[in-house]
């Protein structure tokens, strides 16, 4: 059976936010916004799939849209798979919008092909969701049934269902199928009559390997869709409980049977999700998000502690699940100890780094994540864009910055210094920054940077700069430049 959603991505965004209106989602292709699927109703004003967004609102003003999301699409095909499951247990992906079953041998047990279809369709019409169906003995001729002749093709049929059909039905590239087109060759029967040898020796073997795949004369296998594992523990208490100190030690068991499955199949959570029902069948759910993939049961525990702290037992808990809704693979770490190790301090090194991980998560359980940032080196001598700040959690530390010469902990925008008398080249004895009259004891320098011609950037408008290095007496370590083009000074970082 092939099962064909020709409108998935609008009706999956419609069943969360209806709207009784033309709609449409969009996606930026080809330096413009474009429809990338639409409802019925947007459909009757004239619009199809590619148009500009400019030129679909020409054609219909109240056009609605929102834009397209991709990824979820394909996890609500994948939803769609695992709920075809109930017919069969061989489901497979049809590209982005398709599903494939193998129904063989079950068909019987919904009272046969026929009450199988219409039951399958009264299902996804009451979810919202518009199918076409094909069924037949292969999935090529299934395929072309449910994309042009929706119906069942029964045993020796294929042939004559698929003869008077355009030779898309055939899952041919477009570029094929305007190439025989232009020669007269319109459907799948016009193919069929012309000479094999023919065929073959002016166009691609997929013409014929699509026309025999159809027909049952080469074998086509359905690739079933593989089950995403799923990694969830659930503790059932005889009595219900309220302490901390029991619902923490119910949470201790959960962590290390989840950690002990994560283990097994070399893989770290990054997601945690600890659920408490209570007595009165109400539920409350304390969520964790790791900086780093994790499997140590000691230290996911001590992170739960404050979320559990806040749960309201109620009349008490009577169960209580685990479940890591995030995994990431994480490979074999050797845990025996070994007198090298702490010699070279390995051992403390690898505790140290665990411990800013989960001050990262505490912290970012309470302001974000996203909003832990730490800095990072950018391939750039402009000293403004030679850094980058990223999230914390989802990047690693870099040890050491690739720049030769020291640069200031802190940096700012260039800010003029007011001196009394020419300087010259060499930074001035005395000079005035920030209301305060400094004195110049040492300095280190020049360190010429020119500014990048290739950008625009107002900032080096004034062109070449020298830094230099400077020691003041009243304790101050500056970052200074000079400009030759235009002489004048400016202090642009301070150093520790």
């Amino acid at each position: 059976m092939s099962l064909w959603f020709p409108r998935l991505a609008a009706e999956r965004s419609l069943r969360a936010n209806p709207v009784d209106a033309p709609f449409a989602l969009t996606l930026f292709d080809r330096n413009s916004e474009r429809i990338h699927d639409l409802c019925p109703h947007a459909e009757s004003f004239g619009l199809q799939r590619g148009m500009s967004l400019v030129h679909a609102r020409s054609f219909c003003p109240g056009l609605l849209t929102r834009p397209a999301n991709p990824e979820a699409d394909q996890q609500f095909l994948r939803l769609l798979a695992r709920w075809a499951t109930r017919y069969c247990p061989w489901v497979g992906l049809d590209g982005r919008d398709g599903l494939y079953l193998d129904i063989t041998g079950s068909a019987h047990l919904l009272g046969g092909e026929e009450p199988l279809l219409e039951d399958m369709r009264a299902r996804l019409a009451r979810a919202g969701l518009s199918a076409r169906l094909g069924l037949a003995g292969t999935p090529g001729t299934a395929w072309a049934l449910s994309h042009f002749a929706e119906g069942i093709a029964g045993p020796g049929e294929n042939l004559a269902r698929i003869t008077p059909l355009p030779l898309a039905a055939l899952r041919l590239p477009d570029q094929t199928c305007t190439s025989l087109e232009r020669l007269g060759i319109v459907t799948v029967c016009d193919l069929y009559n012309l000479p094999r040898a023919t065929v073959a020796r002016r166009y691609e073997p997929d013409v014929l390997r699509r026309l025999d795949q159809a027909l049952g004369s080469l074998p086509e296998q359905i690739s079933p869709l593989k089950d995403t594992p799923s990694f969830a523990v659930r503790l059932t208490l005889p009595d219900p409980i309220g302490l901390l100190d029991d619902v923490m030690a119910g949470a201790r068991r959960l962590i290390e049977h989840l950690c002990a499955e994560l283990d097994a199949a070399q893989k770290g959570a990054c997601m945690l999700r600890l659920t408490f029902r209570r007595v009165d069948q109400e539920s409350q759910a304390v969520e964790l998000k790791l900086a780093r993939p994790m499997r140590d049961a000691e230290r996911i525990l001590a992170l739960f502690e404050r979320g559990a702290a806040s749960v309201d037992a109620g009349y008490g808990i009577d169960m209580m699940r685990l479940e890591a809704t995030r995994t990431e693979d994480l490979g074999m770490r050797q845990l025996s100890p070994a007198s090298g190790w702490e010699r070279n301090g390995w051992e403390k090194g690898g505790v140290e780094k665990d411990g800013i991980d989960d001050l990262i998560t505490q912290l970012g359980n309470r302001v974000g994540l996203e909003n832990i940032l730490r800095f990072q080196p950018v391939d750039s001598h402009i000293p403004e864009r030679s850094f980058r700040l990223v999230p914390a959690a989802y990047s690693n530390p870099v040890s050491s910055w690739p720049h030769q010469r020291p640069r200031p902990i802190r940096l700012f925008p260039p800010e003029p210094i007011d001196i009394s008398g020419s300087a010259g080249f060499e930074p001035p004895s005395r000079f005035r920054w920030r209301g305060r009259s400094l004195t110049t004891v040492e300095a280190e320098g020049p360190e010429r940077i020119t500014p990048a011609w290739w950008e625009n950037d107002d900032n080096w408008g004034t062109g070449l700069r020298d830094y230099w290095r400077v020691g003041t007496g009243q304790g101050q370590r500056l970052w200074l430049f000079h400009t030759p083009q235009n002489p004048r000074w400016f202090v642009q970082g301070e150093f520790g």
